[in-house]
């Protein structure tokens, strides 16, 4: 009676091991911008957030706001740095960066053209 094998081979356990790092290496391209646009996308949401309050803020006291921390109910995303703002009669703007992308800022502009992209629409958050 033959005996029964039981296992692999050396060879088919390279061959398995070849075909894993030839996906790995199709794969890792493909996810390497996901902080950078996670992070992006943080900052967006802050600035359509700041939108909300500042507006809420404006239905109360006929102003908008340049201080986010007085009267306003606004606070940014982890590592979203507190936006700076502009105010101008009838209209305002704001920009804010995040600690994790250097030289990279987002804007928006209610009323205004927006400070980062100019050809932005009212109210439209952009990043450069």
């Amino acid at each position: 009676m033959k005996p029964t094998r039981k296992g692999f081979t050396l060879i088919e356990l390279l061959i398995v091991v070849v075909i894993i790092g030839i996906l790995a290496s199709i794969a890792i391209p493909k996810f390497a911008n996901t902080k950078s646009k996670a992070y992006i996308a943080a900052m967006k949401s802050d600035l359509r957030n700041l939108v909300t309050a500042e507006e809420s803020y404006f239905a109360d006291s006929t102003a908008y706001a340049t201080d986010t921390t007085k009267g306003m109910k606004f606070k940014p995303s982890l590592g979203v740095g507190m936006p700076t703002i502009t105010v101008y009669p009838g209209a305002w703007l704001a920009t804010n960066t995040h600690s994790q992308l250097t030289s990279f800022s987002c804007g928006i502009g209610v009323n205004t053209t927006n400070p980062v992209v100019a050809t932005a629409s009212d109210g439209e958050p952009t990043c450069r």
